[in-house]
């Protein structure tokens, strides 16, 4: 595996993120119908909580993001990006593994929304998501905590 980092994100993030949105979703939301170029961007731009972000860096350069933004009854993963040509590498995957961690020690659930036809969808499978409801665009995915994680503060 790729040797990187993960690291809190702040505001002056945004447009690295944005972009890599716009770049990593093109694909799924031309087929889809629904690629706009700007709105794409500032779907993301308005959307934005640094204090619920991360940035993943591979060798101190910006390579994805991810958030996990509390909610009232689960977490949000959202924002789940990593530049194409470090697809596959397993970060995504480790990425992941430990936020889904920091979520089963303490219980929490937690869901995700994915692209019609996505092939992140496999991902999220994999760790324990499950389809709750969907529509022409999305997927609306929910992951049950693993019960035997120790209970602690998500930091």
């Amino acid at each position: 595996m790729v040797d990187w980092e993960i690291r809190p994100a702040s505001a002056a993030d945004v447009e690295a993120v944005a972009e890599l949105r716009a770049e990593v979703l093109r694909a799924d939301l031309e087929r889809l119908g629904r690629y706009d170029e700007q709105r794409v961007r500032q779907r993301l731009r308005d959307a934005f909580a640094p204090a619920h972000t991360w940035v993943i860096e591979v060798g101190g350069a910006f390579a994805g993001c991810v958030s996990l933004r509390p909610a009232e009854d689960a977490h949000w993963l959202e924002h789940f990006y990593l530049a194409a040509h470090l697809q596959g590498s397993g970060i995504g995957t480790a990425v992941l593994r430990g936020l889904l961690e920091r979520c089963d020690r303490v219980g929490t659930l937690v869901r995700l929304n994915v692209l019609q036809g996505s092939p992140a969808r496999r991902l999220y499978e994999r760790h324990g998501f499950t389809p709750e409801s969907e529509d022409p665009v999305d997927v609306f995915m929910v992951r049950e905590p693993n019960r035997d994680a120790a209970r602690e503060p998500v930091a």
